[in-house]
């Protein structure tokens, strides 16, 4: 039984995550854990799946604090006063999803062994419910947020900067327009009011969702515009002109900001070379696509900043999980002398192109072996997730969405990324065909 994706159980509301699989999570997780700390984002079916898996772990003895709507950030670092963290989330999917994320004390969500330990309690029915006189304690704490903010105030330089943050309706609402204001900035909200069929806009802050946020940049001038996903994990920026700052983009600009000579920084195996070339005094080690392999790695290895290019920005020295609204607190000191636009002009840049082509879960593999047969003589094969060529002209990827039914396709090139890039994209249309 595969329960556990790139990014923790996900799936369709009633479909792919329903109450009784909610409820075996608590269950199992119950069985392993003796405290936990419970939150979720806005999405409708939110509160549902969160009660279930709350039964599932009282039944098992486990005694549960429910810190209601917060951040994915703001539940992880509550996770380290626990034996364990439960956030409700399906990150930046669409409304009709939902998900289960499970944390460590340290901000790591669980790791593979973890997982598997779990599915395994799961599919063979290993639960242990305990006597009536041993069911766990339900109690609710509402310090949860006032913690978060506070941690990050006293981390974070101050600044005077005016910011037009969009949650796009997400958790964020919650933390981020307070923490930005705390710091001293000049805030404008945008979207940040907690709705969980999020109607403003899809809650994935990429450069096609983000249309009023770039429009009202140049309405009401502000230094700089920060887009948050449902759970506010991860944190994309817009420039003073309204330009969208893409993820390999501002990856590299945390990491020139965090990363001094011999640093060490990880990133997944589809960032792009403009990260390598931005810090040549650097350690870039790659891993595989998913915050949790990259904060793993960044563990293992001691390593001083990581992040992915979809937005999740990890700050060691805080926690081990991708934290959005620390990243738009910190953001604010990379412009505190030169503008957003300015840094982006600093940097390398290579033509990439991205996209995605709609892959049924069940049809992946052999899309797979077709990629492997057809480019296995263009160039170096590396297949730590999905199957990268390097070629003398760039690279490409090919890999299949750990949460979504989709294949996804990644291109970079001195010149010619379309080319490139179009040749893979038949080679997977040819396996659907």
């Amino acid at each position: 039984m595969k329960l556990f994706g790139s990014s923790g159980i996900r799936g369709i509301t009633n479909k792919d995550v329903t109450v009784d699989l909610a409820l075996k999570v608590g269950l199992a997780l119950g069985k392993t854990k003796g405290t936990a700390v419970i939150g979720r984002d806005p999405r409708v079916a939110g509160e549902m799946i969160e009660h279930a898996v709350i039964s599932g772990l009282l039944s098992s003895g486990c005694d549960v604090v429910r810190i209601g709507m917060v951040s994915t950030p703001t539940l992880a670092y509550a996770s380290r006063d626990y034996d364990c963290g439960v956030m409700i989330t399906a990150s930046h999917n669409p409304a009709e999803y939902v998900g289960i994320k499970l944390w460590n004390p340290d901000g790591m969500a669980f790791d593979s062994s973890q997982q598997e330990e779990i599915e395994d309690i799961i599919e063979n029915e290993k639960f242990d419910p305990v006597r009536w006189d041993r069911i766990g304690n339900l109690t609710e704490d509402s310090n949860a947020i006032r913690k978060h903010i506070e941690m990050i105030v006293k981390n974070v330089e101050r600044s005077s900067k005016r910011v037009i943050i969009d949650c796009g309706c997400g958790a964020g609402s919650t933390i981020t327009p307070y923490v930005l204001r705390e710091i001293g900035c000049e805030v404008i909200t945008l979207n940040s009011q907690p709705d969980g069929h999020f109607p403003a806009r899809n809650p994935e802050p990429n450069d096609a969702n983000l249309t009023l946020l770039k429009k009202a940049m140049k309405e009401f001038g502000a230094d700089i515009g920060i887009a948050q996903d449902g759970d506010a994990d991860r944190m994309m920026t817009v420039d003073e002109n309204g330009d969208f700052i893409t993820g390999d983009e501002m990856l590299a600009m945390f990491a020139r900001h965090e990363c001094k000579s011999d640093a060490k920084l990880v990133v997944p195996v589809d960032t792009s070379m403009m990260i390598d070339d931005a810090l040549p005094d650097s350690t870039v080690i790659r891993t595989r696509v998913g915050d949790v392999y990259v904060a793993e790695e960044i563990k293992r290895s001691e390593a001083d900043f990581g992040g992915e290019p979809s937005g999740s920005w990890i700050f060691p020295a805080i926690s081990y999980c991708p934290d959005g609204i620390y990243a738009a607190a910190k953001v604010m000191e990379l412009i505190k002398e030169k503008k957003l636009s300015e840094l982006k002009g600093e940097l390398p840049h290579y033509p990439t192109r991205r996209g995605t082509v709609k892959c049924d879960n069940e049809r992946k593999d052999a899309v797979m072996q077709l990629v492997h047969s057809e480019l296995r003589s263009s160039g170096e094969i590396t297949d730590i997730d999905g199957i990268r060529v390097d070629m003398e002209e760039g690279w490409v990827l090919v890999r299949p969405s750990g949460t979504e039914p989709k294949m996804r396709i990644t291109a970079e090139a001195r010149e010619g990324v379309d080319k490139l890039y179009d040749m893979v994209e038949n080679i997977v249309k040819r396996g659907l065909a």
